[in-house]
């Protein structure tokens, strides 16, 4: 009898253990890919604000390149490309720039000027995302911002050597009586380079041209802007002129096409007017203008990109 409750004993405890045990899988897998739609994901943001610096790999697509932001809208693709206009020009999205079409996390867009490219699109977090494209081995990696809150002010002084390239020649318009006679005082007009080592300026000490394209440049040189400490709208321009010396200024930009020197040394202010506006990809006739083209350098070192493409690319 006693054995027999003792074996009904053992058999109700493994019973008990048996009905409590619940079997618990682990799935190391997480699906990256957004609830949502690629079109509603390219839309969520008003302006994706390219950051050159995080770009990874070693190719390079030119309208990436030269684009502050980028829009998507309706399958029409905008691009904020001068600082003359930032934030103004479009109501804030740019100048339509090409077509885009948007499926399964891949974005196909058809560019007015460099043509078709594609890319597989990653949501990095909730405003960032990347662009891979699978041709040239290269991520871009947008920031999503709604135009009411874009710093279009940062973004403008942070870029302002662009600014300065974004005209064919400043003209000089204007000598403070106040400051000691100096050398710059003959220089009417100067020219800021883009591409190259986008450091190159010329200037000239002709006199009431009309035609900028008739101006006769004197001197070409290297020019280097710097950041003022604790004053993010104020820049100091630095001219190095081999036959006398560097000149160095405050930069100041009075609006979209009107700059002050201050001539630090010799306590002159100076004023010159942007003649000859470049609207990167098309021209005041509405022309496509590639044959001037700024591109951003990147300023952080290029590195070997691990994405690899799921998908084959004809």
């Amino acid at each position: 009898m006693k054995t027999l409750k003792l074996l009904s004993g053992f058999a109700l405890i493994a019973t008990l253990f048996t009905s409590c045990y619940t079997e618990v899988i682990v799935d190391d897998y997480v699906d990256t890919t957004p609830s949502i739609t690629l079109n509603q994901l390219l839309g969520s943001y008003e302006l994706w604000y390219v950051d050159i610096n995080e770009t990874i790999g070693y190719g390079q697509t030119p309208y990436m390149q030269m684009a502050f932001t980028l829009s998507f809208r309706n399958g029409v693709l905008y691009a904020n490309n001068n600082l003359v206009g930032f934030g103004s020009q479009g109501n804030g999205f740019g100048i339509p720039v090409g077509d885009y079409d948007a499926y399964n996390m891949i974005l196909d867009v058809y560019h007015d000027i460099d043509g078709f490219s594609t890319y597989d699109v990653y949501q990095i977090d909730s405003n960032t995302i990347e662009l891979y494209n699978p041709n040239n081995d290269t991520s871009y990696f947008l920031n999503g911002y709604q135009r009411s809150y874009f710093d279009y002010d940062f973004i403008f002084y942070d870029n302002i050597h662009y600014f300065l390239q974004e005209y064919e020649a400043w003209e000089k318009t204007y000598t403070s009586e106040v400051g000691a006679l100096n050398e710059f005082d003959n220089e009417n007009y100067l020219q800021f380079l883009a591409g190259g080592n986008d450091s190159t300026f010329q200037s000239s000490q002709d006199y009431n041209i009309n035609n900028v394209n008739n101006i006769y440049w004197d001197y070409t040189g290297i020019y280097g802007v710097q950041n003022v400490a604790n004053n993010d709208y104020l820049k100091t321009l630095t001219l190095d002129y081999d036959y006398f010396d560097n000149e160095f200024f405050e930069l100041s930009v009075i609006n979209d096409e009107l700059i002050e020197l201050y001539h630090t040394t010799s306590g002159t202010y100076y004023e010159f007017i942007g003649r000859g506006y470049i609207q990167y990809l098309k021209n005041a006739e509405g022309k496509n203008n590639a044959e001037k083209k700024k591109f951003r350098k990147q300023k952080t070192e290029k590195k070997d990109n691990p994405r690899e493409s799921t998908r084959k690319i004809s």
